[in-house]
């Protein structure tokens, strides 16, 4: 068998990847180890990058998700609570009024991949659920990968190949085999709870950052079928040189913290705690070589500070999909024309973002200073607002690295 285009893993990234694909009219095959619906260890947050890339496909899938508030709850903005305990609500948008729609949502991984495969366009994309990759590579200067579908052993060639299978992603671990990096890795753990108490009306997502947790949060995002996702993620690095034990951490927190204990005095943990790895995109790397591309976590693109990673996933598989029409159309699947047209787009879309983000990381274990940005933002209107206007305008949001903004914010401007 020969697939011009195989894409490896059908989550977020692979199914972005499909879809634009399918708008280049260009047939691929997708190989899946699961089968849909399943659950897929997340915070389910979809933040505003998520709408933006869907809306280059079809605007319609908006409206539907805007329609099923159950599965996909909008959500209007975000808490910051500080370490003394001092929250901030920052909406994400500053007109709310005037939006047709929730800027972002928050929905289970479980339905969201399933809700995305569901939109494969069956003309051009051929989905093998239930396959488990064997093993990959070049042979007589023939790339394949072989497979099972359905128990039986199958091999096919490939001009180019996806990775779009997350983190320790068999692809990367071919074509590049790359180290785990602790200070570009960051170990997270998610739960879902239900009879959380107080939540904002507006379905804010929150994190707070615990003196305990520094660099990093514990988070608690709404879900629209009454239960929230109640998580915890720290920089691995920081986890091991303090050799802290995150499960540990969030029970205490939850039991203990002044802010938390009596949210949850009700409430009930459903199922299990589970933990998984999230690898930041702190880091410059090359993320396509000859012959493959590596979109989403396997691309190492979660954002550093907020740990979301979906929307980063989405628009790395819509850049690679425009990368794989130009490949085909110039015969070219060499390693410097796929930097040309996929990492350095990539890279030009996210990497200012993805820089900031890792300063804001960095900042964020000086506890005194989150405090004091807090604190200075309740007795301010125009830094709440500056605060806000942030999430919407990247120039906006590089001020947090201009000394000139901390200097004004100290003596009250």
């Amino acid at each position: 068998m020969h697939s011009q285009v195989v894409i490896i893993g059908a989550g977020p990234a692979g199914c972005s990847t499909s879809l634009f694909l399918s708008k280049h009219k260009i047939p691929h095959l997708i190989l899946e180890q699961s089968i849909f619906p399943r659950d897929k260890i997340c915070g389910d947050a979809l933040s505003g990058k998520v709408v933006e890339v869907l809306k280059k496909y079809d605007e319609n899938l908006i409206h539907q998700m805007t329609h099923d508030p159950t599965h996909f709850l909008g959500s209007w903005g975000v808490k910051f609570v500080a370490p003394n305990g001092k929250a901030l609500d920052i909406p994400f948008k500053q007109n709310t009024g005037q939006e047709p729609h929730a800027p972002g949502f928050i929905c289970r991984r479980m339905h969201f991949d399933h809700f995305m495969v569901q939109q494969l366009d069956t003309r051009y994309a051929q989905l093998i659920t239930g396959a488990e990759v064997i093993s990959m590579g070049k042979a007589d200067n023939i790339n394949s990968v072989t497979y099972t579908n359905q128990g039986v052993v199958q091999t096919t060639s490939f001009d180019i190949i996806v990775g779009c299978d997350g983190d320790r992603s068999i692809v990367e671990k071919t074509f590049v085999n790359r180290s785990l990096e602790p200070d570009h890795y960051c170990a997270g753990i998610r739960a879902y709870y239900k009879n959380v108490t107080e939540l904002h009306p507006q379905n804010f997502i929150e994190l707070h950052f615990l003196d305990e947790l520094l660099p990093g949060y514990l988070w608690i995002f709404p879900l629209g079928d009454g239960t929230c996702n109640v998580g915890a993620g720290m920089l691995s690095s920081s986890v091991s040189k303090n050799k802290v034990n995150l499960r540990e951490q969030m029970l205490k927190a939850i039991a203990e913290n002044p802010n938390l204990k009596k949210r949850f005095a009700n409430a009930q943990l459903e199922g299990k705690i589970n933990g998984w790895g999230l690898p930041l995109g702190s880091k410059k790397r090359s993320i396509s070589g000859h012959h493959y591309i590596l979109t989403g976590d396997a691309a190492s693109l979660i954002d550093p500070f907020t740990g979301e990673g979906i929307g980063n996933a989405l628009y790395s598989g819509f850049f690679a999909a425009q990368a794989i029409q130009k490949a085909i159309e110039h015969k070219n699947f060499s390693a410097p024309f796929l930097a040309l047209h996929y990492d350095n787009p990539v890279y030009e879309r996210l990497w200012s973002e993805l820089k900031l983000s890792h300063s804001l990381q960095k900042l964020s274990k000086y506890n005194r200073l989150f405090n004091f940005v807090v604190n200075r933002a309740h007795k301010s209107t125009t830094l709440r607002n500056t605060i806000s206007s942030m999430f919407e305008d990247m120039d906006l949001r590089a001020q947090f690295r201009n000394p000139v903004f901390w200097w004004k914010m100290m003596i009250g401007k």
